[in-house]
Protein backbone atom coordinates (compact mmCIF):
# COMPACT_ATOMS: atom_id res chain seq x y z
CA UNK A 1 0.00 0.00 0.00
CA UNK A 2 1.44 3.19 -1.04
CA UNK A 3 0.73 5.89 1.32
CA UNK A 4 0.46 9.36 -1.03
CA UNK A 5 -1.00 11.66 1.52
CA UNK A 6 -0.26 11.62 5.12
CA UNK A 7 -2.13 13.56 8.20
CA UNK A 8 0.50 15.14 11.46
CA UNK A 9 -1.46 18.00 13.39
CA UNK A 10 -3.93 19.58 11.22
CA UNK A 11 -1.75 19.25 7.93
CA UNK A 12 -2.00 17.07 4.93
CA UNK A 13 1.31 15.98 3.72
CA UNK A 14 1.86 14.99 0.35
CA UNK A 15 4.46 12.11 -0.17
CA UNK A 16 5.00 12.50 -4.21
CA UNK A 17 8.57 10.75 -4.61
CA UNK A 18 11.64 8.75 -2.64
CA UNK A 19 13.99 10.16 -4.84
CA UNK A 20 15.73 12.61 -3.99
CA UNK A 21 19.63 14.47 -5.03
CA UNK A 22 21.13 14.34 -1.18
CA UNK A 23 21.97 11.71 0.82
CA UNK A 24 22.00 13.63 4.26
CA UNK A 25 23.67 11.97 7.25
CA UNK A 26 20.41 13.24 9.40
CA UNK A 27 18.08 11.95 7.23
CA UNK A 28 15.05 10.18 8.87
CA UNK A 29 15.11 7.94 5.78
CA UNK A 30 18.36 5.82 6.82
CA UNK A 31 16.63 5.21 10.03
CA UNK A 32 12.80 4.67 9.60
CA UNK A 33 10.68 3.78 6.99
CA UNK A 34 8.27 6.58 7.54
CA UNK A 35 6.76 9.22 10.01
CA UNK A 36 4.51 8.32 13.19
CA UNK A 37 2.24 5.00 11.50
CA UNK A 38 3.19 6.26 7.96
CA UNK A 39 5.36 4.19 5.81
CA UNK A 40 6.15 6.45 3.06
CA UNK A 41 8.46 3.93 0.59
CA UNK A 42 6.62 4.31 -2.38
CA UNK A 43 6.81 1.65 -5.44
CA UNK A 44 5.22 3.43 -7.78
CA UNK A 45 4.89 7.33 -7.85
CA UNK A 46 1.42 8.58 -7.96
CA UNK A 47 -0.66 10.79 -10.23
CA UNK A 48 -1.05 14.35 -9.28
CA UNK A 49 -5.14 13.22 -9.73
CA UNK A 50 -4.40 9.99 -7.38
CA UNK A 51 -3.14 12.59 -4.95
CA UNK A 52 -6.30 15.11 -5.53
CA UNK A 53 -8.54 12.88 -5.02
CA UNK A 54 -7.20 12.01 -1.38
CA UNK A 55 -7.02 15.43 -0.31
CA UNK A 56 -10.59 16.20 -1.13
CA UNK A 57 -11.55 19.49 0.41
CA UNK A 58 -8.15 21.36 1.39
CA UNK A 59 -9.68 23.90 3.03
CA UNK A 60 -10.50 21.14 6.36
CA UNK A 61 -6.25 20.82 6.95
CA UNK A 62 -4.19 24.07 8.30
CA UNK A 63 -2.40 23.33 5.10
CA UNK A 64 -1.02 21.03 2.38
CA UNK A 65 2.63 20.35 2.83
CA UNK A 66 4.62 19.29 -0.23
CA UNK A 67 6.88 16.66 1.80
CA UNK A 68 7.64 13.09 2.06
CA UNK A 69 10.01 10.16 1.74
CA UNK A 70 12.06 12.28 -1.09
CA UNK A 71 12.52 15.92 -2.77
CA UNK A 72 9.24 17.15 -4.31
CA UNK A 73 10.35 19.30 -6.54
CA UNK A 74 11.64 16.51 -8.83
CA UNK A 75 8.58 15.88 -9.53
CA UNK A 76 7.33 19.46 -10.80
CA UNK A 77 4.81 18.89 -12.95
CA UNK A 78 2.36 17.23 -10.86
CA UNK A 79 3.62 19.22 -7.71
CA UNK A 80 2.30 22.57 -9.64
CA UNK A 81 -0.99 20.71 -10.78
CA UNK A 82 -1.67 19.79 -7.52
CA UNK A 83 -0.99 22.66 -6.10
CA UNK A 84 -3.15 24.64 -8.35
CA UNK A 85 -6.05 22.89 -7.40
CA UNK A 86 -5.23 23.06 -4.14
CA UNK A 87 -5.18 27.12 -4.37
CA UNK A 88 -8.19 27.03 -6.18
CA UNK A 89 -10.70 25.52 -3.57
CA UNK A 90 -8.90 27.92 -1.51
CA UNK A 91 -6.23 25.61 0.52
CA UNK A 92 -2.87 27.06 2.12
CA UNK A 93 0.15 25.57 0.35
CA UNK A 94 3.96 24.99 1.72
CA UNK A 95 6.62 22.88 0.28
CA UNK A 96 9.56 21.68 1.88
CA UNK A 97 12.69 21.40 -0.52
CA UNK A 98 16.06 20.98 -0.54
CA UNK A 99 16.52 23.85 -2.84
CA UNK A 100 18.42 21.81 -5.50
CA UNK A 101 15.40 22.03 -8.05
CA UNK A 102 16.84 24.57 -10.89
CA UNK A 103 20.04 22.85 -10.60
CA UNK A 104 17.84 19.48 -11.43
CA UNK A 105 16.05 20.91 -14.19
CA UNK A 106 18.69 23.09 -15.31
CA UNK A 107 16.87 26.15 -15.60
CA UNK A 108 14.92 28.72 -13.26
CA UNK A 109 11.70 26.76 -12.51
CA UNK A 110 11.03 29.63 -9.20
CA UNK A 111 8.71 31.66 -11.50
CA UNK A 112 6.36 28.64 -12.07
CA UNK A 113 5.17 28.78 -8.22
CA UNK A 114 4.05 32.22 -8.46
CA UNK A 115 0.97 32.53 -6.99
CA UNK A 116 0.67 28.89 -5.60
CA UNK A 117 2.86 28.54 -2.67
CA UNK A 118 2.10 30.18 0.01
CA UNK A 119 5.25 28.91 2.22
CA UNK A 120 8.53 27.34 1.03
CA UNK A 121 10.93 25.93 3.62
CA UNK A 122 14.62 25.36 2.21
CA UNK A 123 17.20 23.04 4.21
CA UNK A 124 20.34 24.99 4.15
CA UNK A 125 21.78 22.59 6.68
CA UNK A 126 25.06 24.38 6.84
CA UNK A 127 27.17 27.89 6.63
CA UNK A 128 29.30 26.69 3.93
CA UNK A 129 29.80 24.90 0.61
CA UNK A 130 32.26 22.96 2.33
CA UNK A 131 30.42 21.64 5.21
CA UNK A 132 27.23 20.95 3.21
CA UNK A 133 28.79 18.94 1.12
CA UNK A 134 30.08 16.86 3.84
CA UNK A 135 26.53 16.40 5.82
CA UNK A 136 24.04 16.53 2.40
CA UNK A 137 26.17 14.55 0.04
CA UNK A 138 24.44 16.23 -2.97
CA UNK A 139 24.94 14.76 -6.60
CA UNK A 140 26.26 18.10 -7.54
CA UNK A 141 28.71 18.22 -5.09
CA UNK A 142 30.03 21.73 -3.80
CA UNK A 143 27.96 23.28 -6.62
CA UNK A 144 24.91 22.21 -4.67
CA UNK A 145 25.06 25.17 -1.63
CA UNK A 146 25.14 27.93 -4.07
CA UNK A 147 22.33 25.92 -6.36
CA UNK A 148 20.63 26.17 -2.63
CA UNK A 149 21.34 30.47 -2.27
CA UNK A 150 20.60 31.08 -5.76
CA UNK A 151 17.27 29.00 -5.33
CA UNK A 152 16.19 30.80 -2.67
CA UNK A 153 16.98 34.17 -3.70
CA UNK A 154 14.74 33.46 -6.73
CA UNK A 155 11.79 32.61 -4.43
CA UNK A 156 11.80 35.59 -2.41
CA UNK A 157 10.89 37.77 -5.44
CA UNK A 158 7.61 35.42 -5.84
CA UNK A 159 7.02 33.40 -2.50
CA UNK A 160 4.90 35.52 0.26
CA UNK A 161 7.16 33.84 3.04
CA UNK A 162 10.63 31.81 2.56
CA UNK A 163 12.51 29.88 5.32
CA UNK A 164 15.79 28.65 5.39
CA UNK A 165 16.08 25.48 8.15
CA UNK A 166 19.04 24.27 9.71
CA UNK A 167 19.22 21.14 12.27
CA UNK A 168 20.14 21.97 15.86
CA UNK A 169 22.97 19.57 15.55
CA UNK A 170 24.80 22.39 14.40
CA UNK A 171 27.04 24.75 16.48
CA UNK A 172 25.73 27.83 18.11
CA UNK A 173 28.04 29.39 15.69
CA UNK A 174 27.13 27.90 12.47
CA UNK A 175 23.54 28.44 13.45
CA UNK A 176 24.17 32.25 13.87
CA UNK A 177 26.16 32.24 10.08
CA UNK A 178 23.60 30.71 8.98
CA UNK A 179 20.52 33.16 10.53
CA UNK A 180 23.25 36.06 9.01
CA UNK A 181 22.72 34.03 5.51
CA UNK A 182 19.02 33.92 5.46
CA UNK A 183 18.69 37.69 6.88
CA UNK A 184 21.28 38.57 3.91
CA UNK A 185 18.33 36.82 1.64
CA UNK A 186 15.21 38.55 3.12
CA UNK A 187 14.45 34.72 4.28
CA UNK A 188 13.33 34.05 8.12
CA UNK A 189 15.80 31.20 9.35
CA UNK A 190 13.88 28.23 11.52
CA UNK A 191 16.58 25.84 13.68
CA UNK A 192 14.30 22.35 13.71
CA UNK A 193 15.18 19.22 16.16
CA UNK A 194 16.70 16.32 14.81
CA UNK A 195 14.43 13.51 14.04
CA UNK A 196 15.40 10.78 16.27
Amino acid sequence: MNTYVYRLGDALYINLTNRCTNCCDFCIRNTHDGVGEYNLWLDKEPTAQEVLQQIGDPTQYSEIVFCGFGEPMIRLKELIEIAREVKKKGGEVRINTNGQANLYHGRNVVPLLKGLVDVISISLNAPTAEQYDAICHSCYGKEAFEGVLQFARECVKVIPTVVLSVVDVLSPDDIERCRTIAEDIGAQLKVRQMIE
